[in-house]
């Protein structure tokens, strides 16, 4: 009797030693997946950094090792650990649902397997950095770049901007500024195209210049105190040029907004600026002559224009018309023409008149003095002073 129970138990031993190898063989492969899942949700669930803000609120980050870390930033980084932890504290037993397709493997497989597992040798302990995220079994063990996040808000604001001296510029000097010749123009508006109801347009600094840089710049030969207010006038010329050039070339454009095109390109054309500006300033004070006929000015500027580009004859109609219409400057501009027509006479006839009929007027009396010393051009006299500031 005992002999036989020796003998099945000592059957049943290699048995029961091959069934637990087994079962410890599949526990450990199918456990694998399972860490590696677990791996890669806690990596995805990790928070982000934070993105750039925009320039309201600057952004000032420190992100090191073992710094510290503000609050917002240690709760947010807190949350996935735990969860993680949550997670990896779950028991995970092999279940027949979760893994259907598995082979099983024989005992003599087994067998190898744990005896393999046993005949390692010694490794050397890899490093959490070491490993990439995909292989790392427990993502919270895995070291974390923790930082400071200082966060600057925009300063109050009040009726004149930002106050320099509250908020973080408090140890900032306040700077002092001083404001001198002060100036101030009259507000202009003018309707962009003919007809009612329609955009206005602020004209303001081109008034103020145009009535500035006339009196230097609108006859030719132009006259300036010195080479610097001649280079301003003419690159503040070619801005304000410019800036009309999309209005004035509308087919609808008004009066007001082609006079004043006529009068920069005309000015234009005098500091030598090119033949466009005297192609582009005849166009438009032609146009305005059409919506405007009785117009004295625009009368002026095309006689002006011609006599002055050498159409004596084409422009003494447009100019004898602006004397007729009360425009005085168009008389001194015949007494120009009579002068290159080699009428001399008549043109020192003309302005001794003019010199009656103004004694006031300053300039008649050098013109005179001029066409009696033999020069050509009445306009060729001591330029007033101007101020034309570069970029202003």
């Amino acid at each position: 009797m005992k002999a036989t129970l020796s003998n099945s138990a000592s059957s049943k031993s290699p048995k029961l030693a091959t069934l637990t190898a087994l079962t410890a063989a599949c526990a450990m492969m199918l456990s694998a997946p399972v860490n590696a899942a677990e791996a890669d949700t806690a990596a995805t669930s990790a928070p982000a950094v934070p993105s750039a803000i925009d320039s309201s609120k600057r952004v000032i980050r420190l992100a090191r090792p073992g710094a510290t870390t503000s609050t917002a930033q240690s709760t947010t980084d807190a949350t996935p650990a735990n969860s993680a932890q949550s997670v990896n504290t779950q028991p995970m037993m092999p279940s027949s649902n979760t893994q259907p397709n598995r082979t099983p493997l024989s005992t003599a497989q087994a067998a190898q397997m744990m005896q393999s597992n046993s005949t390692q040798p010694n490794r050397v302990p890899v490093s959490a950095a070491q490993l990439p995220a995909s292989q790392m079994m427990n993502p919270a063990n895995a070291p974390v770049i923790s930082g400071t996040t200082r966060v600057y808000e925009p300063g109050p604001m009040t009726a004149t901007g930002i106050d320099l001296r509250s908020g973080q510029l408090s140890n900032i000097p306040t700077p002092q500024v001083q404001l001198s010749d002060v100036s101030f123009i009259k507000t202009v508006l003018i309707p962009q195209q003919k007809g009612l109801g329609t955009d206005k347009l602020d004209v303001s600094l081109l008034d103020d210049f145009i009535a500035d840089v006339s009196p230097n710049a609108r006859h030719y030969p132009p006259n300036f105190p010195n080479r610097t207010q001649r280079h301003y006038t003419r690159e503040k010329i070619k801005v304000l040029a410019d800036w009309i050039e999309p209005y004035a070339k509308s087919p609808n454009a008004s009066y007001d907004v082609l006079i004043r095109a006529a009068k920069l390109n005309g000015m234009g054309r005098n500091l030598d600026l090119g033949s466009d500006y005297t192609v582009r300033g005849g166009q438009y004070v032609d146009r305005a002559l059409k919506i405007q006929p009785d117009s004295g000015e625009a009368n002026f500027l095309y006689g002006m224009m011609l006599s002055e580009g050498g159409g004596f004859k084409e422009g003494q109609k447009y100019l004898d018309r602006a004397v007729s219409l009360g425009y005085t400057e168009a008389e001194q501009s015949l007494a120009q023409s009579d002068l290159l027509s080699d009428r001399r006479a008549s043109a020192l006839e003309r302005l001794r008149r003019l010199e009656e009929k103004y004694p006031n007027n300053t300039v008649i009396p050098q013109q005179i003095k001029l066409v009696e010393d033999g020069k050509f051009y009445i306009w060729d006299i001591p330029a007033p002073d101007i101020n034309v500031k570069p970029g202003a």
